[in-house]
């Protein structure tokens, strides 16, 4: 998809598998702080690092570490410089859970 070719936070699913989607993500910068209402957050730094941003902790994760954020934990995951990520989430869960403001999620 043409809106999602090089753009940062734009999830790319890979592959569903068992009623969950597998995404690729390529992050920099900030992403806005969100609550995921129905499921935790979860997050395979592939590339890089990133910081987790938490209500009282930032978690620094890098190259092959794992984080799951617990559900209704407010976050936000920042990128200092561009890291690459792999996301599990529920098939049909929308970034930041509002559709208003999500961003875009793409098939590859």
């Amino acid at each position: 998809h043409e809106l999602c070719r090089g753009l940062y936070w734009s999830p790319r699913t890979i592959v569903e598998f068992t009623n969950n989607d597998i995404l690729l993500a390529k992050v920099r910068g900030a992403f806005p702080w969100h609550i995921p209402p129905d499921t935790g957050d979860f997050f395979l730094i592939l590339k890089s690092e990133i910081d987790i941003q938490m209500k009282d902790q930032t978690i620094s994760l890098n190259a092959g570490e794992v984080f799951v954020v617990s559900r209704c934990a407010p976050h936000r995951p920042v990128a200092k410089i561009e890291a690459h990520l792999l996301l599990i989430e529920p098939t049909g869960t929308q970034n930041i859970g509002d559709k208003a403001t999500a961003t875009a999620r793409c098939q590859i």
